[in-house]
């Protein structure tokens, strides 16, 4: 079972100086590039978003009330924890009204892999198991995760959890827990 533990991950200063963000996950390329990206980003100054062309976005806000977003003009208010999805590659700015926000930032390349963000609420008497393919992200609350009867260990607040088919880990609490699925794109003949 892997966790990712938030409080280890390092905090990389965005070029705009607007923000930071935490890289969680990623499936790199053989040019060193990237298929997919997972992270946390702290967004402290309204302004211009990085462009990643060929790239979709699932931005889901997880800390603070209100991001306006404008993609391509067309402005759309992200709420907490509603996931919103977009084109990396649009022309896409932001506003604060509210004060400084967190999100999760899930992006994709279109070409390769398809990625989702669900929202769920923990149970004490029914564990979540996440599978591979899968991250599962501690939002908010108390939880635990254990697989094959192993002792539980505790998840800190935006710890994540890396999914298994063969050992699925289970997570047990109170609270909210993004889960991330990646779904690669099989080419159909």
């Amino acid at each position: 079972m892997q966790i990712i533990r938030f409080a280890e991950l390092k905090a990389e200063p965005w070029r705009n100086g607007g923000g930071v963000t935490r890289e969680i996950a990623r499936k790199g390329t053989d040019d060193g590039g990237w298929d997919w990206r997972v992270s946390i980003a702290d967004v402290a100054k309204a302004g211009d978003f990085s462009t990643f062309p060929g790239m979709e976005r699932v931005l889901t806000v997880i800390e603070g009330e209100l991001l306006l977003l404008s993609v391509d003009g067309a402005e759309q208010p992200l709420e907490k924890y509603r996931p919103f999805r977009f084109d990396g590659g649009a022309a896409t700015t932001a506003k604060l009204p509210t004060g400084d926000i967190r999100d999760l930032n899930v992006i994709t390349r279109t070409a390769a892999c398809k990625g989702y963000t669900s929202i769920i609420e923990l149970s004490k008497k029914r564990a979540h198991p996440v599978f591979e393919g899968q991250l599962g992200v501690l939002l908010q609350g108390q939880a635990k995760v254990s697989e094959s009867g192993a002792e539980p260990l505790e998840l800190g607040r935006y710890d994540a959890v890396v999914g298994s088919d063969a050992d699925s880990p289970e997570i047990l609490g109170r609270g909210f827990l993004a889960v991330v699925s990646i779904d690669p794109i099989t080419a159909q003949g």
